[in-house]
C-alpha cells in the first residue's frame, strides 16, 4: 500500500481490499474525500484491515471510535470517541467553529443542556472535521459500526455523504448480517472468506511449531476460510469432536475454553471488564477492589489468557472476546458485574450510564432504578437523543413496581419510541397496556399512538379507525378533545388521498357522535361539503381556512393546504407555505422543514417561479438526505410537469407511481396521473391526456381532482370525446361558483374550449390577468391565440400567441411554449429566441446556492442552510459562474430567475 505511506506487511490473502483502501486514501490525500464500509461475518478480519491501515498510513492525522454493544442506546457515544481527539485545546480546531456549532457539540456530549437535533449535530462534526483536514488529512476508522448508537450512526452516515471535497477519509467495519442499519446505503465492500491456500498459509505463520498434516486440514476446512477461527479453533484441542455450529460460536467456545482454567476471582475480574464498555482502568480496579479481588494477583492470570489487554485502557482483542466472556457468566455473575460498576460510576459526571448498570442489576420491579431511568430519559431528550431515551422509558416501564406508573411510562415509552422510527416496537409496548384497566384518557392516548403507529405502516384504513374509535369515547366525556379527534382521521385520510367515499363514512361518523360546536369549524365545513357539494360550503371553507382570529393552516397545515386547493386560492396557498417554512426554520424540525419546503416548491411551481421551486426542491432533498428521510415527490412531479421535459418528468412519474404502488396512497397516485395529463397536454398528446387527466379525477379525493378537472376538459376537447369534456366542465362550474377570480378564469376558459365561443376566452384573459398562477394565465392566452389561428384572424392570433409564448418561456414551461412556438410558425412568425434562465443551465442544487449567494450569503452561511462543507459550497459555486459566464457574486444578482425576492 505505497500511498498510504510505511513499508508494510501485506495482509495475507486481501490484495483486493487493500487496493480499493490505497484509492480511498490516495483520493483523500488528493483532496477528494470518501467512505468505504467493510463487511462480512464476524472473524473475517475487519478490524485487522482497519488496523492495518491505521499502521501503514503517513502524513494523516487519523482518529478512531468503536462500537459498542454495551453503549447502543447512549446517545453520540461513538461520535464522542472519534470527535474527542479534534476537540483539544492544544489542536485548536473546536476555537475554528462557530459559536453555535461549538455550542451544538457541548451539548451532544453531555458538557452543555440543551436540545439540539440530528442535523445540527451532523453539521457541526462535519465543519469540525473539515477544520481539522484543512490543517491535515484526515482518517476516520469506524470499528464495530454494527454496534453504533443510533445518533452516532445517523451523524456519520450524514457526513461521509458530505466530505467529496474535504480531505477526508472514513473506513468503517461492521457485520454483514445484522438488521438494517443507517450506513447501509454508503459505498461498501464485503470481505469474503480466504481460499485454501491463503487459508493454509495464514495458518502457518501464525503457529510457531508445525501442525500434523491431518490437525491441519482439518482446522483448514471447519475453519471455512474465515482468519480468526484459523487462529483460534487449534486452541479448542487437535482432535476435539466436530461441531456443526456456525464459526463465530466455535470462535466463541476458543475464547470461552480460555476461561476453564482460570481462579473463580480472575473469572469475575473478566465479567465485570465485559460488562464496563468504557474500557476505563479506573473504574474497573475499583469495582474490584469492591469485591475484594486481589488485582496484582489476578490481572496477570487474565492477561495470560490473550483475552484483554490491561493498559491506559481495558481492551478485548476481539468483540468476540468480550461477549464470550459475558455470556459465560451466569445471570448472578453478571448481575453482580452491573452492580458493582454503578457502585463505583460517578453519579454526577455519568450518571446515565450508572443508571443503565443499575437496570441491569435489578433482579426484579424497583421503582427507584424505575426513576432515575426516567431521569435519564430527560438528559437523553435535553441532548437530542431520542433513542436513548426510548431505551431508558421502555427499561423503566419493565421495573414499574407501582402499577399506574408502570401504564404511563409504558406510553412514554411507546411515543418516544413512534418519534424514533421503532413502529413495531411501539405497537408491541402498546399492546402489552391495553387490557390492564386503562383510564378513559389513557385508553384515548393508546387509540391515538395506536392510529398514527398503523399510518406510518400504511394501514390507511386502520389509522383512521384507531381516530374515530377515540373521538367516539371521548365524545362525552371532552367533546373538544373528541371533535378534535375526527379531525386528525379526516387529515389522515386526506393525506393518505383516500377515495372520497372513505372521506364521506369519517364524515357520517363524525355527523352521528362528533358534539357540536359553539361556532362552525374545519369539521363543520367538510361535513357541509360532504353533504351539500362545494356551492354550499364554499363559504364556510374560507371562514375556517382564514380564521376569526388564528388560520386553519397554524394547526392543521394539510388541512389548510388542500382547502385552499379546492378553492382554488393561490393566494392563501403561498402565504401557508411561507408561514411553514418560517415555523419549520424556527422549530428545527426536519421534518417539518421538509413539509414545508416541499409545500413552498409547489406553490412557486403553480406559479411558474421555476428558480424559486428548484431552490426549495434542493433544500429538501439536502434535508431528506442529512436525515435519511423517504423520497416526497408531490412537489417534484408539479415542477414536472409544468416544465414538460419528457424525459425527466417521465423517469420522475414512473419513480412515484412505483412508490404510490408501494405506499398505497391515493394521494400520491392522484399527483402523478395529474403531472402526466399536464405533461402530456403540453406535448399536445391529448389521448394520452386524456387518460391521465380521467385517473386523476377518479383517484382524487375531494381535493385534488378540482385540478385535473381543466386537464380533462382540454385532453377530451382535443380527443373529440367532447360529452366527456361537457360533464368535466360541470363539475368545475360547480366549484368555480362564487370562487376565486383565478377558478373563474380557468373555468372561462374551459367553457371556451367547449363551446368554441370567442367571449368565454376573453373572459378567462380578463379574470388571470391579476392571478398570480402564471402558468394558467399563459395557457389562456394560448388556447385563446389557437382558437383565432382556425379562424384565419392571423394578426389577432400572433398578438396572443406572443403574449403566451413570453409568459410560457418566463415560467419555465417548456412544453407549452413549443405549442405556441408551433402555432407561431403556422402563422409565418418565428418565436422571438427566449434569453437563457438560469434554470435552464443549473441544477437544483446550483439555483439554490445562486439565488442564496444573489442575496448577500456567505459560503457558511449557504453550507448551513444545505447541510454541506464550505468547500462543497465553492465547488458548486464555480460550477454556476462557469455555467453563466460570469466571474463575481455581484453579477448573479442581476441574472434572470436570480434577482433577490424572485
Amino acid at each position: 500500500m505505497r500511498s498510504l505511506g510505511r513499508p508494510q506487511q501485506p495482509l495475507i490473502g486481501r490484495h483486493g481490499e487493500t487496493r480499493l483502501i490505497e484509492e480511498l486514501i490516495g483520493a483523500a490525500r488528493a483532496g477528494q474525500g470518501g467512505v468505504l464500509v467493510l463487511r462480512g461475518e464476524a472473524g473475517i478480519g475487519k478490524s485487522a484491515l482497519l488496523e492495518h491501515t491505521r499502521e501503514a498510513v503517513t502524513g494523516f492525522l487519523v482518529v478512531h471510535a468503536t462500537g459498542s454493544q454495551f453503549e447502543s442506546e447512549l446517545p453520540f457515544a461513538a461520535l464522542h470517541q472519534l470527535c474527542r481527539p479534534l476537540c483539544t485545546p492544544s489542536l485548536g480546531y473546536l476555537a475554528e467553529l462557530s459559536p453555535r456549532h461549538q455550542e451544538v457539540l457541548d451539548i451532544a456530549f453531555g458538557k452543555l443542556t440543551g436540545t439540539p437535533d440530528l442535523v445540527h449535530v451532523g453539521l457541526a462534526a462535519l465543519e469540525l472535521m473539515a477544520t481539522a483536514a484543512r490543517h491535515q488529512p484526515l482518517l476516520c476508522l469506524i470499528d464495530d459500526a454494527h454496534w453504533l448508537d443510533t445518533e452516532s450512526a445517523r451523524v456519520l452516515a450524514f457526513i461521509a455523504r458530505r466530505i467529496d471535497t474535504d480531505p477526508v477519509a472514513m473506513l468503517m467495519s461492521a457485520r454483514i448480517a445484522e438488521p438494517a442499519h443507517e450506513l447501509d446505503e454508503l459505498p461498501a465492500l464485503t470481505v469474503d472468506r480466504l481460499s485454501e491456500a491463503d487459508a493454509r498459509a495464514l495458518l502457518a505463520s501464525a503457529r510457531q511449531t508445525p501442525l500434523d498434516d491431518r490437525v491441519r486440514e482439518r482446522i483448514v476446512a471447519e475453519a471455512s476460510g474465515n482468519p480468526l477461527a484459523l487462529l483460534q479453533l487449534p486452541d479448542l484441542g487437535a482432535f476435539a469432536l466436530p461441531d456443526t455450529s456456525s464459526v463465530p460460536t466455535r470462535i466463541e467456545l476458543s475464547f470461552q475454553a480460555k476461561l476453564a482454567d482460570l481462579p473463580d476471582a480472575a473469572r469475575l475480574l473478566l465479567t465485570v471488564a465485559s460488562a464496563d464498555p468504557t474500557g476505563d482502568p479506573v473504574l474497573l480496579w475499583a469495582a474490584a477492589e469492591r469485591l475484594g479481588i486481589d488485582v496484582a494477583a489476578t490481572s496477570a492470570a487474565v492477561a495470560g489468557t490473550g483475552l484483554v489487554e490491561f493498559s491506559t485502557r481495558i481492551r478485548f482483542h476481539h468483540p468476540l472476546a468480550r461477549s464470550a466472556v459475558y455470556l459465560a457468566a451466569d445471570d448472578a455473575q453478571r448481575r453482580t458485574a452491573h452492580r458493582v460498576l454503578a457502585e463505583v460510576t460517578d453519579p454526577e459526571l455519568d450518571p446515565d450510564r450508572r443508571a443503565w448498570h443499575r437496570a441491569e442489576a435489578a433482579t426484579g420491579p424497583d421503582e427507584d432504578v424505575a426513576e432515575e431511568l426516567e431521569r435519564s430519559a430527560e438528559r437523553a431528550r435535553a441532548r437530542g437523543g431520542m433513542s436513548a431515551a426510548a431505551a431508558f422509558l421502555e427499561r423503566a416501564a419493565e421495573l414499574s413496581l407501582d402499577a399506574v406508573k408502570r401504564v404511563e411510562r409504558t406510553l412514554d415509552a411507546a411515543r418516544a419510541k413512534f418519534d424514533v422510527g421503532a413502529f413495531d416496537v411501539a405497537d408491541t409496548l402498546l399492546t402489552t397496556i391495553e387490557n390492564t384497566g386503562l383510564d378513559m384518557c389513557q385508553r384515548s392516548h393508546c387509540d391515538l399512538l395506536r392510529g398514527r403507529v398503523a399510518f406510518i405502516r400504511y394501514h390507511y384504513e386502520d389509522g383512521p379507525n384507531f381516530m374515530l374509535r377515540a373521538g367516539r369515547r371521548l365524545a362525552e366525556w371532552d367533546p373538544e378533545w373528541s371533535r378534535e379527534c375526527f379531525v386528525d382521521a379526516l387529515a389522515m385520510s386526506v393525506v393518505a388521498g383516500r377515495p372520497s367515499g372513505v372521506l364521506e363514512l369519517i364524515l357520517d361518523a363524525a355527523m352521528t357522535s362528533a358534539p357540536p360546536s359553539p361556532k362552525p369549524d374545519v369539521l363543520d365545513a367538510l361535513i357541509t361539503l360532504s353533504a351539500k357539494g362545494y356551492r354550499a360550503a364554499a363559504p364556510l371553507l374560507r371562514k375556517v381556512l382564514h380564521g376569526d382570529g388564528e388560520p386553519l393552516w397554524a394547526t392543521r397545515h394539510a388541512l389548510a393546504v388542500e382547502i385552499a386547493a379546492a378553492l382554488w386560492d393561490p393566494h392563501s396557498h403561498a402565504a401557508i407555505a411561507e408561514s411553514l417554512v418560517r415555523e419549520g426554520r424556527e422549530s428545527g424540525s426536519p421534518i417539518a422543514l421538509r413539509l414545508a419546503l416541499a409545500e413552498l416548491a409547489s406553490a412557486a411551481a403553480m406559479t411558474g417561479d421555476v428558480g424559486k421551486a428548484m431552490a426549495a426542491i434542493a433544500e429538501e432533498s439536502a434535508i431528506a438526505d442529512a436525515t435519511g428521510g423517504r423520497p416526497v415527490y408531490y412537489h417534484q412531479l408539479r415542477l414536472a410537469a409544468i416544465r414538460g421535459r419528457r424525459q425527466e418528468a417521465t423517469e420522475l412519474i414512473d419513480q412515484a407511481m412505483a412508490a404510490a404502488r408501494e405506499r398505497g396512497t391515493d394521494q400520491l397516485t392522484a399527483n402523478v396521473h395529474w403531472a402526466a395529463a399536464v405533461l402530456h397536454n403540453g406535448l399536445a398528446e391529448y389521448q394520452a391526456a386524456l387518460t391521465a387527466a380521467r385517473n386523476a379525477v377518479d383517484y382524487g379525493d375531494l381535493f385534488l381532482s378540482g385540478f385535473a378537472l381543466p386537464e380533462l376538459v382540454e385532453a377530451a376537447v382535443r380527443s373529440g370525446e367532447r360529452d366527456e369534456a361537457a360533464r368535466a366542465l360541470e363539475s368545475l362550474t360547480e366549484r368555480a361558483d362564487g370562487g376565486t377570480e383565478t377558478i373563474l378564469g380557468v373555468t372561462a376558459y374551459a367553457r371556451g374550449l367547449v363551446t368554441g365561443a370567442e367571449d368565454d376566452y376573453r373572459e378567462a384573459i380578463e379574470l388571470l390577468e391579476a392571478s398570480p398562477l402564471v402558468p394558467y394565465r399563459a395557457r389562456a392566452n394560448l388556447l385563446y391565440g389557437e382558437w383565432l389561428r382556425r379562424e384565419n384572424r392571423r394578426k389577432e392570433c400572433r398578438q396572443q400567441l406572443r403574449i403566451a409564448h413570453d409568459l410560457l418561456t418566463q415560467s419555465g414551461m417548456d412544453a407549452f411554449a413549443q405549442r405556441a412556438s408551433v402555432e407561431l410558425q403556422a402563422t409565418g412568425e418565428n418565436a422571438r429566441t427566449r434569453s437563457e434562465h438560469a434554470h435552464n443551465q443549473l441544477t437544483m442544487q446550483e439555483m439554490h446556492i445562486a439565488r442564496l449567494v444573489a442575496t448577500g450569503a456567505t459560503s457558511t452561511e449557504v453550507a448551513a442552510r444545505l447541510f454541506i462543507s464550505h468547500r462543497t459550497v465553492d465547488t458548486h459555486l464555480r460550477n454556476v459562474f462557469r455555467k453563466l459566464e460570469i466571474t463575481s457574486r455581484k453579477q448573479l444578482k442581476n441574472l434572470p430567475g436570480l434577482r433577490v425576492g424572485s
